[in-house]
C-alpha cells in the first residue's frame, strides 16, 4: 500500500511499529474448509513482510491486536481435541514467540473457549498480553495486565543510542459479556474502552512511558460517542497521550477506501485526528506499519511526525506477492497436519449441493440444514418430563449465514458439492463454537426478531429506474436470522424498523408481512420456542430476542448437533423450503447484489437471478427480479 519510510531529520530517532490483527488461527496459508493452499491468508506470509519491514529500519517493535486463538478448524482442534496438556504450547503463541512479538492484546473471540483455556494458552506466550478493560467480577482488579512499559533502545541514522520507554495498553469490545455470557458471567466484567484508557494512560505517563501504543480490538466508527460502544477506536485518537493505535475487529483495512468519509481523517498519512492508526484486515492478509519520528524536547520525548500504512500479502487478484516463511511453517506443522487429517473424516452424505452464494436474497441450503438439525435436536430434548410445561408449544429454529462474502471477500462462501460430507464441511457450515439455547417468545417478539433481521436490506425505490443495491453493507450478515417453522415475506420497499445496533429508527415500519404458522396468521400472544445459539440468546440489544426467556441450555455445540444429525440420518437433503421470500413490487427498479463469480454454476436453480458482470474486489454483480 506504499512505502512507509520517512525522511529523518538530524535530531530525530525513528521507531517503526508493526502489527497484525484478527489472525483467527490462520497461521498457515491454507483453507481447512476446502483443504487446499490459500495464498491470500496466513501468518507464514505476513511473517515475510514482518522480516522485510524490520530489515528496512534500525528500530522496530511488533504487536498483535487479538482474535488469534479461534476462527478455523486448527483453533477448534487445539481447544477441543488436542488440548494443551503436558506443557504443550499453542501454535499461535509458538509462532509469536518465534517471530519475537513484543506485546499483544486479546480479541473478543479469545473468550470463545472459556477462561481456563485462554489462561492456559497465553501462559506460554513470551510477550506480555495486555488488556485494560476486563476485570475480575465484582472488583476493580484487572483480569490481565492492563498495560506494560517496555524499555527500548533506539538509534538514529548515525548510530547514536537512546533508551525510551514504550507503554503498551490493550482493549477489547465490552460486548464479550453478551457474546460469551455462558463463559464469562460471574467471572469477569468489562468496562468502557475510552473510560478505561482515560484511567490508565495518565498512570502510564506518570510511571515514565515516553510513547504510548494502544492495541485496541475494536473497530473504527465516528458515530456519536457513547460509553460501552463496540467500535471505539475513533475516540481513542482524541486522547492526547496516546501516540499510535492498532485497531481490528471489523476485518477492514485502514488506511483504506471504506473510511473515505471519516471525519478528521487523512488516508494518505493514515491518521485520524492527527494520530497514526492501522487496521490490518484479517487472517494475516496485511501487515500494519506505523512509522514514528521521535525527538527529545525539553527533556521529554515527542512524536514530531508519523505515518501509517499497510502492506498486503497478495495483490488485488488474490495472487501471492510474498514468499512463505518456511521456518515458521515448520514450527506448527504437526498441529497443521493433524487438523487436516481431522477435518477430512467423513460424517455422512448430502443428496444435493450446500452453498451460501445467495443466502442473503433467497432461502438458502446452508442455513436450512442448520435450522433442520437445531429444530430436531430441541424437539427431542423438550420431550423430557422436566420440560412438560412447554408441551404443545411449537418449536422454531433460527440461524444466520456465516459465510456470505462481504468484508471477507469473494471466496468467503460455503460451497459443498453433493456426495460425502466431512467434518470440514460441517465446520464450514457453522464457524463458531456456540452452544444451542432456546428462547420462549410470543408472536409480537417473533415479528420484532424478524424485523431486526430485515435490516439486512436497503430500502428500494420502485419508481426510480436502474440498479439499486439490495444489501446494506453496514449490517452484519450474522445478524440476518432466518427463522424456520413459520412462513413470512419481507417488503424491502419499506424502511428498516431497526438499525444494525437494534435501535428503533422507523417505529411505524413493518417490513415483515404475511407472517403465518401452519397457514394461519401468527397472533401477537401466540407462544413459540426458538432454537438458536448462546450468542443470540444472551443478547440484550437484539429486538424480540432480548424480551424472551431462555428455557433450555444445551451443553453441546451447535456444530456438534449438526454433525450428529448428519451421522444419524446418513444422507441428508439440505434443499431450502422457501419459507421466506421478498414481496414483489410494481416499478422499474433493478435490485442488485454482490456475490462470488463462482455462484454462476447454480443460477439454473434461480430463474429470477441473473449475473450482470464482474465488480470490484473480485466479486460479481447479480440482479434479482422482484417485479410483480
Amino acid at each position: 500500500m506504499g512505502d512507509t519510510n520517512i525522511t529523518i531529520a538530524k535530531s530525530t530517532f525513528p521507531l517503526r511499529l508493526l502489527g497484525t490483527t484478527d489472525l483467527h488461527v490462520f497461521l498457515a496459508n491454507y483453507d481447512y474448509y476446502q483443504t487446499k493452499l490459500d495464498d491470500k491468508v496466513g501468518l507464514v506470509k505476513t511473517a515475510t513482510l514482518i522480516k522485510q519491514a524490520r530489515n528496512e529500519v534500525k528500530n522496530s517493535m511488533l504487536f498483535d491486536n487479538g482474535d488469534m486463538l479461534q476462527g478455523n478448524p486448527l483453533g477448534d482442534y487445539m481447544a477441543k481435541l488436542n488440548g494443551l496438556k503436558n506443557g504443550a504450547v499453542h501454535p499461535a503463541c509458538r509462532s509469536f514467540n518465534l517471530l519475537g512479538y513484543d506485546a499483544a492484546t486479546v480479541g473478543n473471540h479469545e473468550f470463545n473457549y472459556g477462561l481456563d483455556f485462554l489462561t492456559e494458552a497465553l501462559k506460554d506466550a513470551k510477550m506480555t498480553v495486555v488488556n485494560a478493560n476486563v476485570f475480575q467480577a465484582g472488583t476493580d482488579e484487572p483480569f490481565f495486565e492492563p498495560y506494560v512499559i517496555l524499555n527500548k533502545t533506539i538509534k538514529d541514522d548515525w548510530g547514536k543510542k537512546q533508551t525510551i520507554q514504550v507503554g503498551v495498553i490493550g482493549f477489547v469490545t465490552p460486548q464479550i459479556m453478551e457474546w460469551d455470557k455462558a463463559n464469562l458471567e460471574g467471572k469477569v466484567e468489562t468496562k468502557s474502552i475510552v473510560e478505561s484508557a482515560k484511567k490508565y494512560v495518565p498512570i502510564m505517563k506518570k510511571k515514565g512511558a515516553d510513547v504510548i501504543v494502544a492495541l485496541a480490538h475494536t473497530g473504527i466508527s465516528d458515530e456519536p460517542y457513547r460509553p460501552g460502544m463496540e467500535n471505539a477506536a475513533y475516540y481513542l485518537t482524541e486522547i492526547k497521550e496516546i501516540d499510535a493505535i492498532f485497531t481490528g475487529h471489523q476485518h477492514n483495512i485502514f488506511p483504506g477506501p471504506n473510511y473515505k468519509g471519516l471525519q478528521n481523517t487523512n488516508l494518505e498519512k493514515g491518521t485520524i485526528n492527527g494520530k497514526p492508526v492501522v487496521m490490518a484486515g484479517a487472517f494475516g492478509s496485511h501487515l500494519g506499519i506505523i512509522d514514528l519520528q521521535l525527538q527529545k524536547q525539553h527533556g521529554k520525548w515527542m512524536v514530531v511526525e508519523s505515518k501509517a500504512a499497510l502492506r498486503p500479502i497478495a495483490d488485488a487478484s488474490g495472487k501471492s506477492i510474498v514468499e512463505t516463511d518456511e521456518e515458521l511453517m515448520k514450527a506448527f506443522l504437526p498441529e497443521h497436519e493433524a487438523t487436516i487429517k481431522y477435518v477430512n473424516q467423513p460424517v455422512g452424505e448430502t443428496s444435493s449441493s450446500i452453498f451460501s452464494y445467495f443466502a442473503l436474497v433467497q432461502d438458502d441450503p446452508s442455513v436450512q440444514i442448520v435450522n433442520i438439525a437445531q429444530a430436531e435436536y430441541l424437539s427431542e430434548k423438550l420431550k423430557d418430563p422436566d420440560y412438560s410445561k412447554f408441551a404443545g408449544i411449537p418449536v422454531l429454529s433460527a440461524a444466520a449465514p456465516f459465510k456470505a462474502g462481504g468484508r471477507n471477500g469473494p471466496e468467503y462462501y460455503t460451497d459443498v458439492p453433493a456426495g460425502t460430507l466431512a467434518i470440514k464441511n460441517v465446520a464450514d457450515l457453522y464457524l463458531y463454537p456456540n452452544t444451542l439455547q432456546a428462547k420462549l417468545i410470543n408472536g409480537a417478539q417473533l415479528k420484532d426478531w424478524l424485523e431486526m433481521s430485515a435490516g439486512q436490506f436497503n430500502q428500494l425505490k420502485p419508481s426510480i429506474a436502474g440498479e439499486q443495491p439490495l444489501i446494506n453493507p453496514d449490517f452484519p450478515t450474522f445478524n440476518f436470522d432466518v427463522i424456520d417453522g413459520v412462513q413470512y415475506q419481507i417488503d424491502v420497499t419499506k424502511p428498516a424498523k431497526y438499525d444494525s445496533d437494534g435501535k428503533v429508527i422507523n417505529a411505524g415500519s413493518n417490513r415483515i408481512v404475511n407472517l403465518t404458522f401452519q397457514g394461519k396468521p401468527v397472533a401477537s400472544d401466540q407462544q413459540f420456542i426458538v432454537a438458536t445459539n448462546n450468542y443470540r440468546a444472551a443478547s440484550t440489544t437484539f429486538p424480540g430476542v432480548n424480551q424472551g426467556e431462555i428455557v433450555f441450555k444445551s451443553p453441546e455445540e451447535n456444530r456438534q448437533i449438526i454433525m450428529n444429525y448428519i451421522q444419524e440420518h446418513k444422507t441428508i437433503n439440505p434443499s431450502a423450503d422457501q419459507n421466506w421470500s421478498f414481496i414483489k413490487f410494481q416499478g422499474i427498479a433493478v435490485p442488485v447484489f454482490n456475490s462470488s463469480p463462482n455462484a454462476q454454476k447454480y443460477l439454473s436453480q434461480y430463474p429470477n437471478i441473473k449475473m450482470i458482470g464482474l465488480s470490484a474486489g473480485g466479486f460479481a454483480t447479480y440482479s434479482i427480479d422482484l417485479m410483480e
